[in-house]
This record gives C-alpha cells, sequence and structure tokens, in this order.
C-alpha cells in the first residue's frame, strides 16, 4: 500500500508540471475582436529654419463608428535635426486627450508623451523609401467610475514604420501609390500580456497640392491588443493626413 502512494505521487509529480501549459492554455479566455469603422484626420508640418535646425507640429483628430464618436485629439511639436540632408533625428512633447471607451462615461483621459525619433529617406529608383524609429514614454491618465483617481500608468513604447511610394505616372502632379506598415511594442511594470501593442497597414495615394502642401488618403488597418492579453480592437479606418513642408530658411 505505502509502495502504491508513492508511486502515485511520483506519477503526479511529474504529470502535472508537464501538462500545466495545456491545463492553462485550455482555461484561458477566448480571443475576443472588437471589430470597428473609424476616420482619422491630421496635419504635419516640418519646417526648416536653419541648415540643422527646424521644427515639427502635428494635429490629430480620430473617430469612432466612421465620425460619429471621439476617439482621441492628439497634439505634438519636437525640435528636428538634420543629420544629412535625408537623414533627422527628433525629440519632442505629445498630448493626447482619449475620448471614454465606456457607454456613460464622459470624462476624456490625458495621455503625456515625450518621445525620440530617428528618420532616414532614400529612393531605390524611382521608388522613394522612408524608415522612421521612434520611441516614446508615455503617461496615460487612469479613470476609474468616470472620475479621476490622479494616477497614471507609465509604459516605454517602440515604433517602427516602413513607407515605400511608388510612382505610377510619369507626371510628379499625378498621385502616387502609397504602401505602409508600422509595429509598436510596449514595456513597463503594468505591462503584464500585452507587449505587442498594435499594427497599422496602409494603402491609398499620394497626391501634391503644391510645392509645400501635400496629403495622402487611404484605407488603414489597425489591429490593437489591449492590457486583458485576449481582448483585441480591429479598426478599419479611413486615413486623410496633410503634410506642410517648407524651408523658412533665408535665401542666399
Amino acid at each position: 500500500m505505502l509502495f502504491l502512494l508513492k508511486s502515485i505521487k511520483c506519477i503526479c509529480g511529474f504529470l502535472i508540471p508537464a501538462l500545466w501549459p495545456i491545463l492553462a492554455f485550455a482555461q484561458s479566455p477566448v480571443k475576443e475582436i472588437n471589430e470597428q469603422s473609424q476616420s482619422w484626420i491630421s496635419i504635419n508640418s516640418n519646417i526648416r529654419l536653419h541648415k540643422k535646425l527646424g521644427l515639427i507640429a502635428d494635429l490629430h483628430t480620430r473617430r469612432n463608428h466612421f465620425m460619429a464618436d471621439p476617439g482621441f485629439y492628439f497634439a505634438r511639436i519636437g525640435i528636428n535635426y538634420w543629420l544629412r540632408e535625408n537623414m533627422t533625428a527628433v525629440v519632442g512633447y505629445g498630448h493626447l486627450w482619449a475620448a471614454p471607451s465606456r457607454p456613460g462615461w464622459h470624462h476624456f483621459a490625458n495621455e503625456h508623451r515625450v518621445y525620440q525619433q530617428f528618420q532616414l529617406s532614400t529612393k531605390l529608383g524611382k521608388t522613394g523609401m522612408l524608415n522612421r524609429l521612434r520611441n516614446e514614454q508615455r503617461w496615460q491618465e487612469k479613470i476609474v467610475n468616470d472620475k479621476f483617481i490622479h494616477e497614471y500608468k507609465f509604459t516605454n513604447r517602440i515604433r517602427y514604420l516602413l513607407s515605400v511610394t511608388i510612382p505610377v505616372f510619369k507626371q510628379p502632379k499625378y498621385p502616387a501609390l502609397v504602401i505602409s506598415d508600422e509595429l509598436a511594442i510596449q514595456f513597463g511594470k503594468e505591462v503584464v500580456y500585452n507587449t505587442f501593442e498594435q499594427n497599422r497597414v496602409f494603402i491609398g495615394i499620394k497626391q501634391p497640392v503644391s510645392k509645400t502642401l501635400s496629403f495622402d488618403f487611404g484605407y488603414m488597418l489597425v489591429s490593437q491588443q489591449k492590457a486583458s492579453g485576449y481582448q483585441y480592437d480591429k479598426n478599419h479606418t479611413l486615413r486623410l493626413f496633410f503634410y506642410y513642408n517648407a524651408d523658412w530658411r533665408k535665401k542666399r
């Protein structure tokens, strides 16, 4: 009898650790995907003031259920430094006002964001390529039961963007094809289940308006993992971004 009990104990001691990942996976919540439509409009400016220095400033608005409900408002500013004509580094600050996601809530959550950015523009034949690496420190305000509790969640987010502009017509005044993908991962004490933060795939056209103004317009799919780890947002987004690029240096 004693031998039988010892044998059972030994078998259990071996099987339970071996089967634990399978049991834990079987008990994990089923993946939930929330699909919704959005619109995203912004103006992005890049102003060169000196051979090496300039300013960038962006304004963004994103709305849910296409254009019915607010998603967020975002303003960003930064100092741009030209390492080379096609290579820049930026440091700056951004502020985001996130609309409440729960029905009946009214308070917008503040997000303070400090960021550092490196950007490289190159060409492969006539095709333009843009590589951008951005590192963000984010302080996201916590709201409980639609009330401010004066606490913030801190995360560090790393974003990498690859954007390709392909000329379709010989005339540069006609639209070009734009395809891009941006991956974001995050780290922090409160990041447990969603190190992968989101991915943004965009396809559309880029249209020059003047020497300093252009816009891109098209479809963007935003896939975002929520803090729970098993809940995801799948946002079908109509995107319209304006770009103002100007050289304000005094001409010799």
